[in-house]
């Protein structure tokens, strides 16, 4: 090819250890390709049967739609599209130039042929695909773990850190039929704070925020580990008692009323508030 000498490869890690005569016979064969930004190189949904290896410029890798934020950029030194080759796949997703690009074009039946007589780019193919399944599998572990946020952040109260309306709504439902085909007991307690409303004109919501961080952690302290509350909403919480008969359950929520009463409540700045009673039934 004109104008490129095969020292134009030496930054390419994919050619690593391959050749010099190899990297000649792959240069003359190659196409010379020159792109303007947001190009569309390899569109998703499409097979293009060649890898792309990137002289100059950046590329940008988008899911769904070119017009989407980047999740990757391929930068001068790499390749892209050597996993449609071996698999014969369709893109996975869009390959944009992300700036101004000069691309050399391998086809496919270079890229095989490169395959099958250097061994030195087949190892570096492996070593890529390695680094891109890694990479895969970090991203997979990370969406996970965001998944695992998100469902929490769904089933617990943002303010108390304890249960919310939405996971009451999943779970009693669930643990009233086990219980009703065990034959087994369970009790329940709706729970008022009283005054509250008052309380929060008097003193402010952000009191009145506190109060219920600590309504709800004087609740969960003092249930067994079995229990379970939930904040309702607003200034109202549910707890759960299993296997618990009336006259135990009646025990517990007089346990957990006097407990709450005791309190000592005094805001995050030390100023000293009024202790808060609640109502159950």
């Amino acid at each position: 090819m004109e104008g490129l000498s095969v020292e134009a490869l030496d930054e390419f890690a994919m050619l690593e250890g391959v050749g010099r005569t190899a990297r000649r016979e792959l240069l003359a064969a190659a196409v010379l390709l020159e792109h303007a930004a947001r190009d569309v190189i390899i569109e998703q949904g499409k097979r293009r049967a060649c890898m792309f290896l990137v002289l100059d410029g950046e590329l940008s890798v988008h899911l769904d739609d070119p017009d989407n934020d980047p999740v990757a950029t391929i930068g001068a030194g790499e390749t892209v599209g050597e996993l449609s080759m071996l698999d014969g796949s369709v893109a996975s997703a869009y390959v944009t130039a992300h700036t101004s690009a000069r691309l050399l074009q391998i086809s496919e039946d270079d890229f095989w042929s490169l395959t099958n007589v250097s061994h030195a780019f087949a190892v570096n193919l492996l070593l890529k695909l390695a680094s891109r399944l890694r990479a895969n599998n970090a991203q997979v572990s990370k969406n996970v773990e965001k998944r695992r946020l998100y469902e929490r952040a769904a089933m617990f109260d943002g303010l108390t850190g304890i249960h919310n309306r939405r996971w009451l709504d999943e779970t009693l439902h669930r643990m009233v039929d086990r219980c009703a085909r065990g034959g087994g007991e369970l009790s329940l307690a709706l729970i008022d704070i009283d005054h509250f409303k008052s309380f929060n004109d008097t003193y402010g919501h952000a009191a009145g925020d506190h109060v219920l961080t600590v309504v709800a952690a004087a609740l969960a302290a003092n249930l067994r580990p079995t229990d379970l509350v939930a904040r309702f909403g607003g200034e109202e919480f549910v707890i759960i008692l299993p296997d618990t008969e009336l006259t135990s359950a009646a025990l517990a929520a007089e346990r957990v009323r006097a407990a709450i009463e005791r309190e000592v409540l005094t805001t995050p700045e030390g100023v000293a508030l009024p202790s808060v009673t609640i109502s159950m039934g």
